[in-house]
């Protein structure tokens, strides 16, 4: 138990580092997953995800001649394998279409983005009775991995200046770190899942290095069975994302860096070997690019295969 205690609060330690954003941009976007389902050998799905945010936003949030609408939308294919007992493998590979509104006009982009490959060790598998015989599991799997240089990164569209942010991108064009924790706790059908991930990002050949970022969530569910092959859990939490100022050319980027807040309400549900759910995550609170860019809600879908 005191093994698990010092765990959770590295993880928590993780999340509040003071890491001042590519939190919203294409390239490098949030990679929350929600809650992934259980699976015992393979598992291959799609995702959809949907985020997007408003640049050049003037005082008290008020829109400007410049303001422009951002939308990133992102199809994953995604991939995981337990190895024996205690390794899994997971890959994503993402396929993104995203448009520019303002009021020069509407542009859009489609392409790969930037494929990622982790690999995760299962440092804890317990299972045991507490509490008048109530089923108590707890599960941690930690790992890391690589983000790729697959999506096409633009340098004519690196119009960085003291209103512009580097975020309309496929890519990032950069080989890219991520360590990763997470920790799930069940009593029963009620459970709880935390992750929290450390990416460390490089410079591209461009001279553009996107700032190191922090995520972290954490879910509260509960798990309907109905008969025996189906399962139902609705889910809710937070979803925190801290990121640090970007470096062009080694200057720090003015409209770069921040946190954002969202709240978390899903569904998950299992039939057999299917999986499908999904999430909207509102903005609760953020700070980002000292206010010139504000994020907007988010919502993922998703659908998996067990093997």
């Amino acid at each position: 138990m005191k093994r698990i205690f010092l765990i959770i609060i590295c993880l928590l330690w993780i999340a509040s580092g003071t890491m001042a954003c590519d939190i919203c941009g294409c390239g490098a976007g949030s990679n929350y997953l929600g809650i992934l389902p259980d699976f015992n050998a393979k598992i291959v799905g799609l995702r959809f995800r949907n985020s997007g945010i408003r640049t050049h936003v003037g005082a008290d949030g008020q829109n400007t001649y410049l303001t422009s609408i951002e939308h990133y939308n992102t199809f994953e294919l995604w991939g995981g394998w337990n190895i024996g007992k205690h390794f899994r493998l997971m890959a994503t590979l993402p396929l993104n279409y995203d448009t520019k509104s303002s009021s020069e006009g509407d542009v859009s982009k489609t392409g790969l983005g930037d494929a990622t490959v982790q690999g995760f060790y299962h440092l804890l598998n317990k299972r045991g009775m507490a509490f008048k015989n109530k089923m108590l599991v707890q599960d941690i799997w930690i790992g890391g991995g690589v983000k790729l240089p697959t999506g096409k990164y633009n340098p004519l569209d690196d119009e960085t200046t003291i209103e512009n942010a580097n975020l309309f991108q496929l890519g990032t064009n950069s080989f890219d770190f991520v360590i990763t924790g997470m920790y799930d706790i069940r009593l029963q059908d009620i459970g709880m899942n935390i992750s929290a991930s450390y990416k460390m990002n490089t410079t591209n050949k461009y001279g553009y290095n996107y700032g190191n970022k922090v995520s972290t969530n954490a879910q509260l569910y509960y798990k309907f069975r109905i008969k025996e092959a189906l399962t139902i859990s609705p889910n809710a939490g937070l979803s925190y994302e801290n990121a640090a100022t970007d470096l062009n050319d080694g200057n720090a980027v003015f409209t770069s860096g921040g946190y954002a807040l969202f709240a978390t309400a899903g569904l998950e549900a299992k039939y057999k070997n299917i999986a499908i759910g999904g999430n909207w995550q509102p903005s609760v609170s953020q700070d980002l690019a000292a206010g010139i860019v504000q994020a907007r809600n988010k919502m993922m879908l998703h659908v998996a295969v067990t093997f």
